[in-house]
C-alpha cells in the first residue's frame, strides 16, 4: 500500500492536492491561519512567478496572513458601513472601504484592527444587492463575468472585446446598469471549463474525462462539478476504482465530492509536481483580494498568481456559475477540479478560465468552504 501512495504522489497527475484515498481519520479541519513557516519550495515558486527575492516572498506571505486575520475583525467593526476590502501587495496592508455615513467611533474601531480605511460611496450590502439583481438576468455569450469590486465601488462586468458592440451585449449592459452601479471592462477571451479527454497516466477519470483532485476531506475528496454527475464512477491514475460522485452541481455552482475506498485513502497534501515539494494543508482561511495564491493541476502542475476578485458570476457556455473567485493564475484542460492554495490554507477547486500557461490567462475557482458547508464535509488537515 505504501508503494501505491508513492506512485500516486509522483505520477498522480492531476491535481493538486491530495493523494486521495481511502478511509480518513484525523482531527477536524481548522479554518484559522497557521504559524508554520513557509516551505522552501513555496518560496521558490513565489520567487519564480512573482519575481520576488526570498526575503520579499517571506514578507509577503507574512503580510497576507496578517491581512487574512484582520479582514474578519474589520468587517465586524465596520458593521453596516462595510464597503469591502482588499490586500495591497506594495504596502503589505489590508484596505477596508467604509461608507461616509460611518460614525467616528466606527472608523476608529476599524483602524484599531490594523486596517487602512478608505471612504466608499456604497456599502458592500448595496453592491451585493445590485449584483444579485444582475444574476437574475440572462447573459449573452459575449458577457464573460461580473463581480463586486470594492476598489471601483461598483459591479464590474467583463465583456469580450470583439463582441462589445453586439446588440444582445449592449441590451444586457443597459439592464445591468439599471440594477445598480456598473463598470464595464474588456475580457480577452470567453471563459471555458478545464475538463479534458482521457490522457494515459493521469488521474482521475470519469468515463473519457480527466480532471484533477482538489482537496482531501474525511471520507473522500472535493473537485469540480462539471467533471462528473452524482453516481458516476471514478478511477485513479492507475485506472483502479476509487469511488463515486456523491454530490455534484454544475452550472449555477461548480463543485462536487467523491467518496473513496477500495484501498485508496486521503492525506492533507497538495502535489508540487517536482516544481515545489508537496504542500501540507493546515486549514481553509480565505485569503483576501490581492493576496498570492497557487494552483496545482494534472496538466500544467504548479503555478502561482494573485486573487483578483471574489463572488464573481462566470458566464460559461453551459450556464452561469455563481460565487466564484477570480485569479491571475493560468490553467489548461485537465486542470479542472485541482487545488487552489494560499500558503498552507486551502482556497478552492479549479473551475475554468481563459488563456493557457504559455501566454498567460485567468482562472476561477469555487471556494472550498462553500463546498464543505454544502455537503457537511470536513477538510483533512495536517
Amino acid at each position: 500500500m505504501r508503494t501505491g501512495l508513492s506512485a500516486l504522489l509522483l505520477l498522480g497527475a492531476w491535481a493538486t492536492s491530495v493523494a486521495v484515498p481511502a478511509s480518513a481519520v484525523g482531527a477536524p479541519a481548522s479554518t484559522g491561519t497557521s504559524d508554520a513557516p513557509a516551505s522552501d519550495a513555496l518560496l521558490d515558486a513565489m520567487r519564480r512567478d512573482f519575481g520576488l527575492t526570498r526575503a520579499q516572498a517571506e514578507e509577503r506571505l507574512s503580510a497576507e496572513k496578517r491581512a487574512t486575520a484582520v479582514e474578519s475583525k474589520a468587517r465586524r467593526a465596520a458593521g453596516a458601513a462595510y464597503g469591502g476590502s482588499w490586500f495591497d501587495a506594495d504596502s503589505g496592508a489590508l484596505t477596508v472601504a467604509v461608507t461616509a455615513a460611518a460614525s467616528p467611533g466606527t472608523l476608529d474601531a476599524v483602524r484599531a484592527t490594523g486596517a487602512t480605511v478608505r471612504t466608499a460611496k456604497y456599502s458592500a450590502r448595496h453592491l451585493d444587492a445590485a449584483k444579485a439583481r444582475i444574476d437574475k438576468l440572462s447573459a449573452p455569450e459575449g458577457v464573460s463575468s461580473w463581480h463586486v469590486d470594492a476598489k471601483a465601488g461598483s459591479v464590474v462586468v467583463s465583456v469580450v472585446g470583439a463582441q462589445r458592440a453586439d446588440n444582445d451585449v449592449r441590451a444586457f449592459l443597459a439592464r445591468a446598469r439599471a440594477a445598480g452601479p456598473v463598470t464595464v471592462q474588456e475580457a480577452v477571451e470567453a471563459p471555458q471549463t478545464f475538463a479534458a479527454g482521457t490522457v494515459g497516466g493521469d488521474p482521475f477519470y470519469t468515463g473519457n474525462v480527466r480532471c484533477s483532485i482538489g482537496f482531501s476531506v474525511h471520507g473522500g475528496f472535493v473537485t469540480a462539478g462539471h467533471c462528473g454527475r452524482a453516481g458516476a464512477g471514478v478511477s485513479g491514475w492507475d485506472r483502479s476504482y476509487i469511488g463515486n460522485f456523491q454530490g455534484s452541481s454544475f452550472p449555477d455552482n461548480d463543485y462536487a465530492w467523491v467518496n473513496v475506498g477500495s484501498g485508496w485513502w486521503t492525506v492533507p497534501v497538495v502535489l508540487g509536481w517536482g516544481t515545489v515539494s508537496d504542500q501540507l494543508v493546515r486549514g481553509s482561511a480565505e485569503a483576501p483580494v490581492g493576496a498570492s495564491i497557487c494552483r496545482s493541476g494534472s496538466t500544467t502542475h504548479w503555478h502561482c498568481g494573485t486573487v483578483l476578485a471574489k463572488n464573481e458570476t462566470v458566464n460559461y457556455s453551459q450556464g452561469a456559475v455563481h460565487q466564484m473567485t477570480k485569479t491571475s493564475v493560468c490553467a489548461e484542460p485537465g486542470d479542472s477540479g485541482g487545488s487552489f492554495i494560499s500558503g498552507d490554507q486551502a482556497q478552492g477547486v479549479t473551475s475554468g478560465g481563459w488563456g493557457n500557461c504559455s501566454s498567460g490567462g485567468q482562472t476561477w475557482h469555487q471556494p472550498v468552504n462553500e463546498i464543505l458547508n454544502r455537503y457537511g464535509l470536513r477538510l483533512h488537515t495536517a
